[in-house]
C-alpha cells in the first residue's frame, strides 16, 4: 500500500530517531541488535540497554585509533563497555573534547566475536545523521515484538546498505529568476533529495550554452566562511569569486551543496575547530573524531548538472577529487580553472595541510 513507509522511508525516520536519542532495531537473518547514538545517551537509557544484555560502544577505526585500542572489525573497532563504566565514561570515550586532559581511556578491549555487519550499519547511521561516529549496541532477542512493543524503528540490513552507499536521487522542487550582486540575470533551483536529506541549489548566471562546456563550480555550504565570513578558511571567498566570475563571462553555474564541514555538520565541524585550537590539523581533527579527510558526496553535483542539461564543464576548482568523480560520473572537465582566494593569516596553515594532506593544487 503506497501509504505505508518505504524503507528510504524508515531509513529517514532512523536518522531523526537518532537525533533524538532514541534506538533503532537493526536486524539480519538469525540477529538482531538494538543500536542508539553515543552522543544522545542519558543515564537512564544507558541502564535500560545493559538490562537488555551485554553493550558494546562501536568506533571507527579512526577513532579507536586515537584511543590505541585494537580494531578486529576493520573500519571498525566494538569497545566492551566496563561494568562499572558510567555516562561520563562513555561520552568521553566518544567524544575527544577532553582527549588532551584525560588521555588514559583504558585499557579498552575490544570485542572480536561475531559477526559486525550490523555494528557498522548503526556507524553509518549516526554519520548521516550528523552525530558523532559512536554508537551503542547490544544484541536483542524477539526483535519484532520488541520494537513494536516500545514503538522502534526497524531497518534490516539487507534492504537498508544498498542505499546508504548509493546517492540519492534527487527531484526539482522550484525555481525562479534571482538578481544578485554577481549577476542581475541570476536563477535559483531547488532539488530535494528522496532520503529526507538537506536540499540543494544550482545558481544559474546568465542562460549558459548547453552545448558547450560550463563555467562551473562545486561549492560545499559553509556557514562560518559564507555567511559569517570566518577567516579559518576560503570558502567564503571562493563562493563569491566563483560569483564574480561567473557574472564577468555572462554565464555559469554554482552548484551550492549542503554539505557542511566536508560532510560531517555544523556541530561536528565546530568540534574539529576546538581541536585544531588544541593544536591539531583540519585532517587530524577529523580523523580524533573518527571521521574520514572528506566525507562529502560529489555525485550530487554531478547529478544536479545532468538534471539541467549539462554534460561538459569547465571546472572552478582546487581539489582533484572533484575533477576525478566529475569524470567518473559522465561529466567531462574540459579545463580546470584555478580558484585562489582568500588567504589569511588564520588559515595558512589550514591551506597548507589541504595541499600536502589532500592534494589540492594550491
Amino acid at each position: 500500500m503506497s501509504l505505508m513507509p518505504s524503507m528510504i522511508d524508515l531509513l529517514a525516520r532512523a536518522r531523526v530517531d537518532l537525533r533524538m536519542g532514541l534506538p533503532v532495531v537493526l536486524t539480519q537473518p538469525g540477529r538482531a541488535v538494538l543500536a542508539l547514538a553515543a552522543e544522545q545517551l542519558d543515564s537512564a537509557r544507558l541502564e535500560d540497554l545493559r538490562a537488555l544484555g551485554p553493550v558494546d560502544l562501536t568506533l571507527t577505526a579512526r577513532r579507536a585509533e586515537t584511543l590505541k585500542a585494537r580494531v578486529y572489525d576493520g573500519d571498525i573497532a566494538r569497545i566492551m563497555i566496563p561494568a562499572d563504566a558510567d555516562l561520563a565514561w562513555v561520552q568521553a570515550v566518544a567524544d575527544p573534547a577532553d582527549d588532551l586532559n584525560t588521555p588514559m581511556k583504558g585499557p579498552l578491549q575490544s570485542n572480536r566475536e561475531g559477526d559486525a555487519d550490523l555494528h557498522r550499519l548503526a556507524i553509518s547511521l549516526a554519520k548521516s545523521a550528523h552525530l558523532l561516529p559512536a554508537a551503542l549496541v547490544c544484541p536483542l532477542d524477539h526483535p519484532a515484538q520488541f520494537a513494536q512493543s516500545h514503538g522502534l524503528t526497524v531497518l534490516p540490513l539487507a534492504a537498508v546498505e544498498p542505499l546508504m552507499v548509493e546517492s540519492s536521487p534527487l527531484h526539482p522542487v522550484a525555481a525562479a529568476r534571482l538578481p544578485m550582486d554577481a549577476a542581475e540575470a541570476g536563477r535559483l533551483h531547488i532539488y530535494r533529495p528522496e532520503d529526507g536529506g538537506e536540499e540543494h541549489y544550482a545558481i544559474e548566471i546568465g542562460r549558459p550554452d548547453r552545448s558547450a562546456p560550463v563555467l562551473a563550480r562545486l561549492h560545499s555550504a559553509c556557514f562560518t566562511g559564507d555567511v559569517l565570513g570566518s577567516l579559518k578558511c576560503d570558502c567564503g571567498p571562493q563562493l563569491r569569486g566563483a560569483l564574480a566570475q561567473m557574472g564577468a563571462e555572462g554565464n555559469g553555474v554554482l552548484l551550492y551543496l549542503n554539505q557542511e564541514g566536508r560532510g560531517i555538520g555544523l556541530a561536528n565541524k565546530m568540534r574539529a575547530y576546538s581541536l585544531q585550537d588544541q593544536g591539531f590539523d583540519t585532517v587530524e581533527a577529523n580523523h580524533r573524531l573518527g571521521f574520514e579527510d572528506d566525507e562529502r558526496d560529489f555525485r550530487l553535483g554531478s547529478a544536479i548538472l545532468k538534471k539541467l542539461g549539462f554534460s561538459s564543464v569547465r571546472l572552478l576548482t582546487n581539489n582533484p577529487n572533484k575533477i576525478r568523480m566529475m569524470e567518473n560520473t559522465g561529466i567531462k572537465v574540459a579545463e580546470r580553472v584555478p580558484l585562489k582566494v582568500g588567504e589569511t593569516a588564520f588559515n595558512q596553515h589550514y591551506l597548507a595541510t589541504k595541499a600536502a594532506k589532500s592534494g589540492h593544487m594550491l
